[in-house]
């Protein structure tokens, strides 16, 4: 039986009618090319087998249905976000080495397209972008304002990782569902379809265990891919999450899911859950940070920190953003959004000053805001544990080093500080 409530032959991204622009059908239409219908009873909670030739129609479906299909490519020597065709366009074959301040990628030549953890790049720069204009005006007499379309091309993401999956769900507390949301987000957000590719390879700087995100995928996608390599032979168990899902997959050609494909996913799961070496200790963690704000390692992970922003940059939940307008001498003015970081020194730039001015208070800035504060605002943590901070620091910073080193320690206060509360 199809799952109630879904429509045979049609699906696509389920977008309120105030984001939809005019003139573009909506959800897409299943182009001629797609409507062959493998199997019509697939429903939400199924799972079945496929292997590349599935996943490469499946990328056909969603592009003829109107998706703009991304997954991660090969790109300036890491796995990056970017468009994908089909098969062709994964990183078969390549795996990634990462450690404190290391990263590097190698290709072993066989054809795994998910034997990787995560790369610099995270979706969340494709429905937050790292700079957008946010209107433009033209002086001419009269003002005249222009705002950009809200909603692209829906877009179809293929092989998020499941941390991936949790930091789009953290951001969406922030920018879709909390006190002040953000339509351009909300507008991509969405529409957006999602796969996502569970992780069976771990990187050395990974701890998404610990955070409770990884390696297995939990809720937020329409499908959930597990491969399942035999030599140079590649299956890939794949699970319903979404109506919209089973539509997909219903178009597909697929087998039976056996009691050994299962075995064999949790056999996967299992050993990268037990290769990942780093961890947080979680419980209490909101309350430990929060009264040691003056404790003694925050000025020795200062004397280390560059307070280059690179932990900002590469983390897959920051949110902070700065607005700047623009004026040319023709009358054209552009105001832009664009990321910024709490380790700017103009980011807490108030009246006369900023006011964490030491390396030390935007270290602890950002740490309890991501482990602690985050909390109290958004009712989860700010991390996913995808390590990305830890390989992308170019001193090798490792959060989870600093937390244990607090823990380890607690209730310690650095000389000179002021009983009343924490300095700049």
């Amino acid at each position: 039986m199809r799952h109630p409530g879904s429509t045979h032959g049609r699906f696509g991204p389920q977008v309120p009618t105030s984001h939809r622009p005019a003139g573009r059908v909506w959800p897409p239409v299943l182009s001629a090319r797609t409507q062959t219908s493998y199997d019509a009873s697939v429903d939400v909670g199924d799972a079945a087998v496929i292997d590349s030739r599935g996943i490469d129609m499946l990328i056909t479906v969603l592009s003829e249905s109107g998706y703009d299909t991304r997954g991660p490519v090969v790109r300036d020597g890491a796995i990056m976000p970017g468009p994908v065709t089909g098969v062709a366009d994964l990183p078969a074959g390549y795996r990634d080495d990462q450690a404190p301040g290391h990263y590097r990628l190698e290709h072993k030549g066989d054809s795994a397209l998910f034997a990787w953890a995560v790369g610099p790049g995270s979706w969340k720069a494709e429905f937050f972008p790292p700079t957008q204009e946010l209107w433009h005006a033209t002086v001419d007499g009269a003002v005249a304002f222009t705002e950009p379309d809200h909603l692209p091309e829906p877009m179809a993401i293929i092989g998020a990782r499941p941390c991936e999956v949790a930091a789009l769900d953290v951001l969406d507390k922030v920018l879709r569902g909390g006190e002040a949301q953000d339509p351009r987000y909300a507008a991509r957000r969405d529409g957006a379809f999602i796969m996502a590719a569970e992780c069976g390879t771990p990187a050395a700087t990974c701890f998404c265990t610990s955070m409770g995100s990884g390696p297995g995928a939990g809720t937020g996608f329409d499908l959930a891919l597990s491969e399942l390599g035999d030599g140079d032979v590649q299956r890939y168990l794949v699970q319903v999450g979404t109506e919209r899902g089973a539509e997909v997959l219903s178009h597909l050609p697929t087998v039976a899911a056996t009691t050994a494909d299962f075995e064999a996913r949790h056999q996967m799961l299992e050993r990268a859950a037990g290769a990942m070496t780093r961890e947080i200790r979680t419980d209490g963690l909101p309350a430990l940070l929060a009264r040691n704000l003056e404790h003694p390692q925050w000025e020795e992970v200062a004397d280390r920190c560059l307070a280059c922003g690179n932990c900002t940059l590469v983390c897959p939940t920051c949110f902070c953003s700065d607005v700047r307008d623009t004026t040319s001498l023709t009358g054209e003015v552009s105001r832009q959004r664009s990321w910024a970081s709490c380790f700017d020194l103009d980011h807490s730039y108030l009246h006369g000053g900023p006011v964490r001015a030491s390396t030390s208070s935007r270290y602890r800035q950002w740490l309890t805001h991501k482990l602690s504060t985050w909390w109290d605002q958004f009712g989860t943590s700010g991390c996913i544990g995808c390590g990305r901070c830890i390989a992308w620091c170019p001193v090798g910073i490792d959060l989870t080093e600093e937390v244990a080193s607090i823990s380890r320690s607690d209730g310690a206060v650095r000389a000179g500080s002021s009983p009343a509360g924490p300095t700049p």
